[in-house]
């Protein structure tokens, strides 16, 4: 079964406005993002952007990037318009790896992959266990509630995507933001129109939730910040620059 990795990205961030060209080591966070998606060698990778500054950087550090159309209102949108203009007709699988993760864990990246294959699921993503309690009331921070305890070979359905939760309950896990969707659900998916529920909470899967479509979750082996904000670039920035080559 082919898989297809689509990392989309844009310059006009809200919350951190240019974070895919920030630089952690001398090399932007998109090109870092690439290298992680390539180093779990599971199909061909691009990155999807509506910005030449992007696709200039990520070539220049040696991956490959597609432009697309700028009024894109989600990055499925953008990684769907990708799919067609690349042409891949024996593509089954899309990965959509968030291009604010370079710190995701190629393993976790494979064992999806893998899963989805294994139970021959339409619409997948990964998450990890609660660090610790001040997790659930960070807004920037997505809390996934599944319906049953993940362990390294299940694969339960999500219940719904939280930003905040008052309390701690069971099977509370952190969101990482990857998803891996067969073809055919992808392209339902931006059929879709955008739910109220999506638009408030700004969580695309709640498109998904809010029409009846299911999501099965896998466990990651690590808990990677995503780069949200300033703070979230700094204390990347530290743990990156400090982590053996």
């Amino acid at each position: 079964m082919k898989t297809l990795v689509l990392i989309p990205s844009r310059l006009s961030a809200t919350r951190l406005p240019g974070k895919p060209l920030l630089k952690i080591n001398g090399i932007s966070i998109i090109s870092h993002v690439f290298k992680v998606a390539q180093k779990a060698n599971i199909g061909e990778v691009y990155v999807a952007t509506e910005d030449q500054e992007i696709a200039n950087d990520v070539k220049k550090n040696g991956g490959e990037a597609i432009l697309t159309s700028n009024t894109h209102k989600t990055g499925t949108d953008r990684i769907y318009e990708a799919i067609k203009k690349l042409g891949k007709k024996d593509v089954e699988l899309v990965m959509n790896l968030q291009g604010d993760e370079p710190l995701m864990n190629t393993d976790d990246i494979k064992n999806l992959n893998k899963l989805m294959i294994k139970f021959k699921c339409n619409f997948g993503t990964l998450a990890s266990k609660i660090a610790n309690e001040k997790i659930l009331e960070n807004e920037n921070i997505v809390k996934v509630i599944t319906e049953e305890t993940l362990n390294k070979s299940n694969f339960p359905l999500a219940l719904t995507f939280r930003r905040k939760l008052d309390r701690k309950e069971s099977c509370i896990y952190h969101h990482l933001g990857i998803y891996c969707y067969n073809l055919d659900t992808l392209s339902k998916f931006i059929t879709i129109k955008q739910s109220q529920n999506e638009i408030k909470n700004k969580l695309e899967q709640l498109r998904a939730m809010d029409n009846d479509m299911s999501i099965n979750v896998a466990l990651a082996k690590s808990s990677p910040i995503g780069v949200d904000t300033k703070e979230d670039f700094i204390a990347i920035k530290k743990i990156m620059e400090y982590k053996p080559q």
